[in-house]
Order: C-alpha cells, then structure tokens, then sequence
C-alpha cells in the first residue's frame, strides 16, 4: 500500500491529469472529434529523444564528460560552478531532467567529501535553476517547448531569437549566484584520479546520427513517421533496454492533457471564460499557472485559448521557476538531495525544510530579474 501511495505521490501530475480527463469525458461524450485531439508528432518525437538520450546515458557517455571535465577542476566552488554550467548548457539539448538526472549524482559524489552541506545545498539549488534556464533556449529543451514549438508552428529561429536575451541575463545570473554562494577555495585530493570508463564509439556514433535525424524532423525537414520508425528499428536492435528508461509517466499525461484540451475547448462557457484571460495578460497567466500546475502543463493547457505562441514560451519558461513544482525537473534535485541529507549527521545545515526554503528564495529572486527583463523587452518593442 505504502508503494501505491508513493507512486501516486510521485506521479500527482499523471493521475490528476488523468482524473481531470475523464471527467471531461463526461461532459463532452467521447465521438469523432476526439481522434482529431492528439498530437502524435510530439509524441512520437518526444519519445524518440528520451529513447536516443536513454541509450547515449547507458554506455556511459555523460559519466565520461563530466569525469573528464571534473578531473581538471580543483577548488570547490570551480567544481560547483563547472557542475552548474554543465547543466546549463547541456540542457539545451538533453532536456532538464535528463541533465539533472546526470549531473546531480555527480556533484553529490564529488562534493560531499568536503563535509559543507550548507554548500552542496546551494549548489544544487543553482543547478537546478541553470538546467531550467539553460533548456529555454532550444525547442528540444524541455517538453513544453517542443509542444509550442509545434503547436504554433514556430521557425528555429525565431525561437531561438526570442529566448536568447533571457539566455543571456540567465547565464550571467547563474554564474552570479554560484560566486556569491558557494566561497572558499578549498581542495579535492586526488580529484585528477577519476576513473574514466570506456564507452561504444560504434554505438555512441550512431546515437549521435539519431540525435541529428530528429532535430531535423523537428525543424520540419524530415517526415516525423520515417524519423520515428528509423529510431525505434536501430535502438531495438543497438539497445533493447533503453526503451525501459523512457520516461512513459509524460508520454501518458500528454496524452491525457490532450483529451482534456480537446473537450475544454468544446465548452464554450470555459473558453470564453479562459480566452479573454490569457488573450489579455498570457506571460503572467503563464508564469503564475505554472506556479500551480507545472510549466508544461500550463504551456499545454493555455495553448487552447491564446495564438500568442511566443508569450506562452516566455512565459511557461520563467514559470519554471519558483514554486518546487512550478517545473517538474526541480523534484529530481529535491529527491536526492533529500536521500543525501537523511543519511548525513548535521546541524541542520541543508536539510530538507532549508532546502525548500532556500531554494524558494533563489528562484523567487531569479523570477523577478528575468520577469522584470521581459517587462523591458515589451516596453522597448511596444
């Protein structure tokens, strides 16, 4: 029982988006138009990104990357800054999650011997944010991107133009906060000792060629069907088990937030309702519901009432900060750093009730400099 609860608990985004679906249903009984509701473009891409990303993790290349990088950095706060970069930047193509996923283990194994959990706690918090800042920049970031990108039919470069002052500041701001954060110029012994694992170059190739082949669908130059059963054919056959790593939970609550979208938009006292709301004011509409809901369901669900695709970008991805579950990558870092901090002997020094707090406080601070970067941005161009 505890399990079930756990998993519900984990996955709160999947099953009440679920139970929101079906309630829909009722209203609006299920017909012809409901095969009209999903997109499986995204679906199909998204899914063969998380399959090629899986596989290029298995054979260890992202260990390999950051052992590499880690075992020419010294100091603590290099190493902190090095790690809070790296998911910056790596973000932008693998996701936040994904870098997260990869990244977050790393610094804790590394930094963790200096004893400084106050410390490791900032520099957790800061990657966390640079991993949800960095993503912005590219569609393939995070998944709200790739779904606005899509639905509103966006060219590269013009998103990649509107993101990039926020890019920028973000940047500028991440490695702000990691100098005034995380001082001292305190050593590692033996950091230039890291093992350094071996990987498939054949394999790591390959990926790498798949990688390129979806970027290629997603800016519209290649069918997503022969992307798509290209991907799936060769990962079959290269690596079987990295279909297990695919993170289904989202395919899911996609599919659901479709449906749910889909019959929203067939009642028209909501529309109504909801369209003279996100018309009027989208950017703020955007960062304050995914304060509440999470970014990519914000970006998806407020798409059906707004063809102001560039406001949702905007302001679904400043509304990845703030609140803990305002993007849904934030818990990754929360959950290991709470395994950590359970088995640590402390003053209290980033604990769980001080992480939440301090993290909290960054991220209201970054909202409000890069919110306020967007009101300079509109009041220039208008």
């Amino acid at each position: 029982m505890h399990k079930v609860t756990g998993y519900i608990k984990n996955n709160a985004i999947l099953f009440i988006s679920g139970l929101l679906a079906c309630i829909s249903c009722f209203i609006v009984k299920p017909d012809q138009e409901y095969t009209g509701y999903i997109n499986f473009r995204v679906l199909a891409l998204l899914f063969c990104l998380m399959l090629i990303v899986s596989a290029m993790s298995r054979i260890g290349t992202f260990s390999v990357l950051t052992n590499v990088l880690l075992s020419r950095v010294k100091t603590y706060r290099g190493i902190s800054l090095l790690m809070s970069l790296m998911a910056f930047f790596m973000s932008m193509f693998l996701t936040n999650d994904v870098s997260l996923v990869t990244l977050v283990p790393f610094a804790i194994m590394v930094l963790a011997p200096f004893g400084e959990n106050r410390k490791l706690m900032f520099t957790l918090i800061i990657m966390t944010v640079a991993a949800n800042l960095g993503s912005m920049l590219t569609p393939i970031g995070n998944p709200q991107n790739l779904y606005l990108y899509e639905h509103y039919k966006m060219r590269l470069g013009d998103f990649f133009l509107l993101m990039l002052p926020y890019s920028l500041l973000s940047l500028i701001l991440v490695v702000a906060m990691t100098f005034i954060l995380v001082s001292g110029k305190e050593k590692l012994k033996d950091n230039d000792k890291l093992v350094i694992q071996k990987i498939s170059i054949g394999k790591l190739i390959v990926y790498i060629l798949l990688f390129i082949l979806n970027i290629l669908t997603v800016i519209g130059i290649l069918d997503f069907l022969i992307s798509f059963l290209i991907t799936v054919v060769l990962m079959a056959v290269l690596d079987l088990k990295a279909f297990l790593k695919v993170d289904y939970n989202l395919l899911v609550t996609f599919i659901f937030f479709f449906i749910l979208i889909g019959n929203i938009g067939r009642i028209d006292a909501i529309t109504g309702a909801l369209s003279g709301l996100v018309s009027g004011w989208p950017v703020p509409a955007a960062v304050l519901s995914s304060q509440i809901i999470s970014n990519v369901p914000a970006a998806m669900l407020l798409s059906a009432f707004t063809d102001n695709g560039k406001a949702l970008v905007v302001g679904t991805n400043l509304g990845g900060l703030g609140t803990i579950i305002a993007s849904m990558a934030s818990l990754i870092t929360y959950r290991f750093h709470a395994s950590f901090a359970k088995n640590q002997e402390s003053d209290g020094d980033g604990k769980k009730g001080n992480y939440l707090l301090s993290f909290s406080v960054i991220n209201v601070i970054m909202l409000a400099i890069l919110f306020g970067e967007y009101m300079l941005i509109n009041w220039f161009a208008g």
